[in-house]
């Protein structure tokens, strides 16, 4: 870690994810080792106080390489303002970009604007069965191209091996951090780190299988200015700033602690992935459930008004799921008629508008699903940060919305399409402070 002065206070570790359900996922990872984070929506106005991380959630998984490099180099720059001392590049544990980006294009730029000749890209996330092996990534028990992400609508993923997938993306030069290595500790991987450089490498991808792995990559990277990853990655970032005298030893719990938020509470699904539509049929099982028609919405029926008269009649006694949550074949023919962009849009703004008028009428509680939708809904709803709580699920933590004057405080669990278990629904109300279940 770059030499600092431990007497300095404010945020030490910047963050930059590619969207907003990965930016609370690293920002929960963050909290569980003992930083106190917030997660801004977009490069905010003002500065978040009394904290120790900051995650700046964009929308630039999916967009133009170019507009995804610009948002994310807008980001650092705003970052470095507030004092940070390392950057992270956060992207989704399934590694998702195309051939063209973006992970390799950003983190080009990143390292050129920090002035550094090297990072590393670990989307290893054990909790959530995703490991690295000789460079391939694995789902559980099976390759990354055959988990199902091959059929990914957006960017589908055809190749497990990620320095083949890297390399494409990136005139930099690409190598590989491997388990042997790894697994022999913090030393070896800082020894490969230097071996690598000398050769060149711009660019390294690292095995690992353990949470264990990832605290000794997380040591070895103490001095890099830049590093790039999933969120479990993190983990192994805290403890650097512990060692250096910037960060307090036992924070604990204290960094998670959130205000009460009373009010209604509802279910926002958008995900099409198996892990959102098994959630969804389990809540369907027993609690009230609407399913928002993607084609009725672009023939221009009152879905969103149908959805919002549903929700009217359960809200006082019970919370409700409004879901567009469908199967991959359905999802392929609605794309088919619709196009892939209108499909989603039309979908993301259905769930946003029909957040808001929820909102206005008593919904202080959110459980969203997806991560476009959430960030469709979170933008609609106004909100520019959230403080992070304790986790939910691995990869899911409970959050408040730090609001604005005059408008009121929102308690919001935003969950990746693919992350959580079957009943996730229900025990992320039950943390959010719903006790009608």
């Amino acid at each position: 870690m770059p030499e600092q002065s431990k007497t300095t206070t404010g945020p030490l570790l910047g963050c930059i994810a590619d969207d907003f359900t990965g930016a609370t996922d690293l920002a929960n990872m963050l909290v569980r080792e003992g930083m106190r984070t917030v997660q801004t929506i977009g490069v905010p106005d003002a500065a978040p106080q009394d904290v120790d991380a900051i995650v700046v959630a964009l929308k630039s998984r999916t967009v133009p390489a170019a507009e995804a490099v610009a948002d994310s180099l807008a980001a650092l720059h705003w970052l470095q303002q507030q004092g940070c001392r390392q950057f992270f590049f956060k992207y989704c544990s399934t590694f998702d970009s195309t051939a063209k980006g973006n992970i390799g294009p950003v983190t080009d730029a990143l390292l050129q604007a920090l002035g550094s000749d090297f990072t590393i890209a670990c989307p290893v996330f054990p909790e959530t069965g995703r490991t690295l092996y000789r460079g391939h990534l694995f789902i559980q028990d099976q390759l990354l191209n055959e988990s199902g992400m091959q059929n990914h609508p957006l960017t589908p993923m055809t190749d497990a091996n990620l320095v083949r997938v890297l390399q494409q993306q990136t005139p930099s030069k690409v190598g590989l951090i491997g388990y042997p290595a790894v697994s022999q500790g913090s030393e070896k991987i800082h020894e490969e780190i230097a071996g690598l450089r000398r050769q060149g490498v711009r660019m390294a991808i690292v095995d690992a299988l353990e949470n264990q792995d990832l605290y000794a990559i997380g040591a070895a990277c103490a001095d890099l200015p830049l590093v790039t990853g999933g969120s479990g990655i993190a983990l192994g970032l805290p403890a650097n700033f512990v060692r250096a005298g910037l960060l307090p030893a036992q924070q604990g719990a204290k960094a998670g602690a959130l205000p009460g938020v009373p009010g209604w509470s509802a279910v926002l699904a958008g995900s099409a992935s198996k892990a959102t539509n098994g959630q969804v049929a389990a809540w369907m099982e027993k609690r009230p459930a609407f399913r928002l028609d993607p084609l009725a919405l672009a023939r221009g029926e009152a879905v969103v008004a149908q959805a919002l008269a549903f929700a009217k009649q359960y809200l006082e006694r019970q919370p409700v799921l409004i879901y567009a949550t469908t199967t991959p074949e359905q999802v392929r023919q609605v794309q088919a008629e619709l196009g892939v962009e209108r499909a989603g849009l039309l979908i993301e703004q259905a769930l946003a508008d029909i957040a808001v008028a929820l909102q206005a009428g008593g919904v202080r509680r959110f459980v969203i699903a997806g991560g476009e939708t959430s960030g469709a809904v979170v933008k609609a709803l106004g909100i520019r940060a959230l403080r992070i709580g304790a986790q939910i699920d691995p990869g899911v933590p409970a959050t408040a919305s730090i609001a604005a004057e005059g408008s009121p405080a929102l308690a919001l669990a935003l969950k990746s399409g693919n992350f959580g278990s079957t009943d996730f629904f229900e025990k992320a109300l039950r943390q959010l402070g719903e006790t009608r279940l």
